[in-house]
């Protein structure tokens, strides 16, 4: 019960990583709260949780900012303060080089994927800070790291920027005594892969890293105590090339 005591928040929490770590980190004890568009995918991972308390859910859309103060307003009812937010939304298109890139797709992915993100970290910043502790983990990509073809320039960008955004905010607030870990994982088999230019094999998916995968690095990041912080944590599968 490594987490015992603890609160958390997953935005992205329906599916993939962000179901994978909700569950992980409600065994480990913690008080968990998810997030997404999609109500019945949330509640499909509540009920997969056998431990106490429950996991709650609550509707969002991240890109939202008033839909993502009702969240914060509703989770302080339910939970009281957050120990820890983990920005685990996120979103690509099938048509996504810049020939075929259409203007709205480009606006939904930077909105989702970075500005959602610094919507949730702007909600959560008053609390941690005047408590003088708490953790941000961003759910990144290695293409906010090295832009490629499979990300698509939208969603390359938008990964540059949440990169950029988790690395402001760890020095900002470090003085306060906030940690910021973003996790850059290569290819996961979760959701987002249904939105590739060509489809994804069986066999791809089996050899790429699963969702578990990358909620036992942010586990880990989260149980570490408040004099240790892991800025940084690049996990890609042993087929993919990280040059």
């Amino acid at each position: 019960m490594q987490l015992s005591g603890k609160t958390a928040l997953i935005t992205g929490g329906g599916t993939g990583i962000g179901a994978s770590t909700a569950l992980m980190f409600a065994a480990e004890g913690c008080r968990v709260a998810i997030a997404a568009r999609r109500a019945e995918k949330l509640q499909d991972v509540a009920l997969q949780c056998s431990a106490e308390p429950e996991i709650l859910t609550h509707a969002v859309d991240v890109a939202i900012r008033e839909s993502v103060s009702q969240l914060f307003d509703w989770v302080a009812k339910e939970l009281g303060a957050i120990d820890i937010l983990v920005n685990s939304a996120g979103v690509n298109v099938p048509k996504r080089s810049i020939r075929e890139l259409n203007p709205d797709d480009w606006d939904y992915i930077m909105q989702v994927n970075a500005t959602g993100a610094y919507n949730c970290i702007r909600a959560v910043l008053p609390q941690m800070r005047e408590r003088k502790n708490g953790l941000i983990v961003n759910i990144c990509s290695v293409a906010g790291k090295r832009a490629g073809p499979i990300g698509g320039v939208a969603y390359n960008a938008s990964k540059f920027a949440m990169s950029a955004l988790g690395t402001s905010v760890a020095e900002e607030e470090r003085a306060n005594g906030i940690r910021v870990t973003t996790i850059y994982p290569g290819e996961v088999e979760t959701p987002i892969l249904d939105d590739r230019p060509q489809p994804v094999s069986a066999e791809h998916r089996a050899r790429i890293l699963q969702p578990v995968d990358v909620a036992q690095t942010v586990l880990m990041a989260a149980c570490l105590p408040p004099r240790a912080h892991v800025p940084e944590l690049v996990i890609i599968p042993p087929t993919q090339s990280y040059q």
